[in-house]
């Protein structure tokens, strides 16, 4: 029997969005771990991630009430990864519909249903970003509202269903990864700044910092919650912080893809806006942008602690990231490499643009403010 666990209260195990980049791993552990697994997908999803694993599967959209309680007769342990993450702007609705919708239905289900323990997948983002050159744990309070960053607030939003959930009475623990890399990202999510890096995508950033980890550790660590973790507690399951500049240049050796250009950190959001001209060119918004621009840089001493959880080496992540791009991306990878040279030079003479556009801005402003 698992450590906090009653046996009679165990019977199958759900696990929501299963399709996703983390929910392919995380299947694939609980199928090795020998559970009797449903999964549920989306009417029209690729199921390619999950197409080997001899499992029950269900169509289950997780905002769809009746489809939710259908898929948990006869479950006694939940994994809830499914969700949405981007940080585009025009994605804000969507966000906040799958992400915190999700969670009040699944979890309100799951707590209608009694079941015996719900594992919530949340994000280190919901904790906020750190202080600059500092790192955050789980202790730390949310005060990252102000910058509007739609995929930071909606996943905070969803930790708070679930904590009301909690407060309820359903057996939650929440696991708060950081950025997961690695290999079979087929939908572009967590791993798009990876692609965009090596497709010349993203030709300039600004100071900032984040914790990397590998998607099949933070797999790993969804298994030691259950088995471990306890009601009601959160668990970073954070890997390496990174600097961008070391990350680039990380990333850069091993792809031997040049890195791009460092701009100043007051200047980011309108060097974005100059450089979104011509196709092909970077996909950065001035959000993503203010985003990048922060320290979102954590520890996960408790999780190995308590868990006994731990991450692998980031070389290995990394390597793990690019090579599973460059094998299945590799003739658009090499295209972007011919041109990566001019698309830099472009983006040096946005880049100087847009710093003659900030200045004049600010003498603008120092002119009126001097009347």
């Amino acid at each position: 029997m698992r450590a906090g666990i009653d046996s009679s209260a165990v019977s199958k195990t759900l696990l929501t969005g299963s399709t996703g980049f983390l929910g392919a791993h995380l299947a694939r552990r609980l199928a090795e771990r020998g559970d009797d697994l449903r999964l549920t997908y989306r009417e029209g999803s690729d199921t390619r991630s999950i197409d080997e694993l001899d499992v029950e599967r269900v169509r289950c959209d997780v905002l769809d009430r009746r489809a939710v309680r259908r898929a948990l007769k006869g479950v006694g342990r939940v994994f809830h990864a499914a969700g949405m993450t981007s940080m585009r702007p025009a994605d804000a609705r969507r966000l906040f519909e799958v992400n915190v919708g999700g969670a009040r239905t699944v979890l309100g289900e799951c707590l209608r249903a009694d079941v015996g323990r719900v594992i919530f997948t949340s994000h280190a983002a919901a904790l906020g970003p750190a202080e600059r050159g500092k790192t955050a744990d789980e202790t730390q309070l949310f005060t990252a509202a102000h910058l509007g960053i739609p995929y930071v607030n909606a996943v905070h939003e969803a930790e708070a269903e679930a904590v009301r959930m909690a407060a309820k009475g359903l057996p939650v623990v929440f696991v708060n990864p950081s950025m997961a890399l690695g290999p079979g990202d087929i939908h572009v999510t967590s791993t798009r700044l990876v692609r965009s890096f090596l497709l010349g995508r993203v030709p300039a950033y600004a100071d900032g910092a984040l914790n990397v980890v590998d998607v099949r550790d933070v797999a790993a660590g969804h298994l030691l919650a259950d088995e471990r973790g306890a009601v009601g507690e959160r668990y970073i399951l954070g890997g390496r912080n990174f600097t961008f500049d070391r990350l680039f240049a990380d990333l850069g050796r091993i792809s031997g893809v040049e890195p791009p250009i460092k701009v100043p950190r007051q200047m980011a959001a309108a060097a974005a806006t100059f450089l979104r001209i011509g196709p092909g060119r970077t996909t950065l918004s001035s959000q993503e942008v203010l985003a990048a621009s922060q320290f979102w840089t954590y520890r996960s001493t408790k999780a190995k602690r308590e868990l006994g959880w731990k991450a692998r080496p980031h070389e290995e992540t990394l390597e793990a990231t690019v090579t599973w791009y460059l094998e299945n991306e590799h003739e658009r990878i090499v295209r972007a490499r011919h041109s990566q040279e001019l698309h830099y030079r472009l983006a040096g003479t946005a880049i100087s643009a847009a710093e003659g556009a900030v200045g004049a801005a600010g003498r603008l402003f120092r002119g009126l403010g001097g009347r």
